[in-house]
C-alpha cells in the first residue's frame, strides 16, 4: 500500500490501484495557508493528513511523487490561481531565508573578492605601465604601490612627476589621454578600497563563524578553504586528505591523466608556512596544515573549545620541528 498526497488531498491506495481511504484538507483555502502546507512538503515532513492514515493503516508508505503520477489523481483547476500565489510567496520565502544562510553570504563575499582582485590587477598594471611611459625616470617597482595614488590626486602629469620626485616628462600627453589615464588611476583606487571593504566583512564572519580555522590559517584563507568545500559542515565532514588539495583543479585533472598528484591545493599553497618552505618540505608541511585545520573546522562546527594563540603557537613550533628534521633535500631514489 502507498500513500499519495498533494497539498490538499491524501489517499491510501493498494496494490490494484484501489483507493482504501484518504482525507481531505478542510482548512481555508489561502495563498499563505497553502503556501505553509507547500512548505511542509517541501522540508519532507508530513501533513497531518498523511500522518492520521499512517496510523489507521502502519504498513503504507508515503509516496511523495505518487500524486504526480497518478492518472486519476483529481485536479482542482478552480485553485490553479491560489497555488501561483503561494509559489511565489514560498519562493519569496525561500530568498529571505537564505539571507541567513552564513555559507551563501560567504561565497559571495570570497567571489566578489576574487573578481575584483583579478580585475584590480590587470587595471594596476596597466595603469603603472601607461604613467611609466610617459614617466621614465619613476621607479615602476619600489613606487608601484604609490604610482596609482598619486595619479589619482593629480591633475596634470607634471603634477604626477613633482608628486613622484622625478622630473617632467619631455613628452606629455595630451588633455583626453591624460584623462584616460586619471580615470583608470581612480578606478585603481577604488577598487583597493572596495576591496578592503569587502575583506573587512570576510574577516568579521570569518572570526565568528569559523574561528578556530580562522586563528590557524588567517580569515581570508579560511573562509577560502569553506568556499570550496561548499560550506562550513561539508567542510567539517571531508578527510584531510581531500582539504589538502582543495583548490588544485587543475592539478587534479593532470593527476587523472597520469600526472602525479597533487601535494597541496591553491589555498594551503598561499599559507607562509608552505610557500616559504624548502620545496622538498612542503608536502610534509601541507599534510601537517591539513591535518590541524581538519580538526580546528570540526571544532567550529561541532561546537569544541576554540582555538587560542596557544594552540596556533604550539602547531607552528611543530613546523620548525619539521624543517629542523629535514633540513636537506632527500637523495634522489629515496
Amino acid at each position: 500500500m502507498k500513500i499519495h498526497f498533494d497539498w490538499r488531498l491524501a489517499r491510501v491506495i493498494d496494490e490494484d490501484g484501489l483507493t482504501l481511504d484518504e482525507i481531505e484538507w478542510d482548512g481555508k483555502i489561502t495563498p499563505s495557508s497553502v503556501a505553509k502546507r507547500l512548505s511542509i512538503m517541501q522540508n519532507g515532513r508530513r501533513l497531518p493528513e498523511v500522518a492520521t492514515l499512517l496510523e489507521r493503516f502502519p504498513l503504507a508508505t508515503p509516496d511523495p511523487l505518487g500524486a504526480i503520477s497518478d492518472p486519476e489523481w483529481p485536479r482542482d483547476k478552480s485553485s490553479d490561481h491560489i497555488i501561483e500565489k503561494a509559489a511565489e510567496l514560498l519562493a519569496k520565502s525561500g530568498v529571505a531565508d537564505s539571507s541567513g544562510d552564513m555559507d551563501r553570504r560567504l561565497d559571495m563575499l570570497v567571489s566578489t573578492t576574487m573578481e575584483l582582485r583579478a580585475s584590480w590587477t590587470t587595471a594596476e598594471s596597466r595603469c603603472v605601465e601607461w604613467v611609466g611611459l610617459f614617466i621614465t625616470e619613476a621607479d615602476l617597482d619600489s613606487q608601484r604601490g604609490e604610482i596609482p595614488l598619486a595619479t589619482g590626486d593629480s591633475s596634470s602629469i607634471s603634477e604626477l612627476a613633482d608628486r613622484l620626485g622625478v622630473a617632467v616628462p619631455k613628452h606629455q600627453p595630451s588633455q583626453s589621454e591624460w584623462e584616460s589615464i586619471h580615470s583608470l588611476a581612480s578606478a585603481v583606487n577604488n577598487s583597493s578600497e572596495i576591496i578592503d571593504h569587502v575583506e573587512g566583512s570576510i574577516r568579521e564572519i570569518a572570526n565568528s563563524y569559523f574561528p578556530s580555522l580562522s586563528a590557524l590559517m588567517g580569515p581570508i584563507s579560511a573562509a577560502k578553504l569553506i568556499v570550496l568545500a561548499g560550506g562550513r559542515e561539508r567542510l567539517a565532514r571531508m578527510p584531510s586528505g581531500s582539504l589538502q588539495v582543495l583548490g588544485a583543479h587543475a592539478a587534479m585533472a593532470a593527476h587523472r591523466r597520469g600526472a602525479p598528484p597533487p601535494k597541496h591545493g591553491a589555498v594551503l599553497f598561499s599559507m607562509p608556512q608552505v610557500s616559504r618552505s624548502p620545496r622538498w618540505l612542503r608536502g610534509k608541511i601541507a599534510r601537517y596544515l591539513a591535518g590541524k585545520a581538519s580538526i580546528a573546522i570540526r571544532v567550529d562546527h561541532f561546537g569544541g573549545e576554540i582555538w587560542g594563540r596557544e594552540k596556533i603557537d604550539e602547531i607552528n613550533s611543530e613546523i620548525d620541528s619539521i624543517k629542523a628534521k629535514f633540513p636537506k633535500p632527500p637523495k634522489r631514489g629515496k
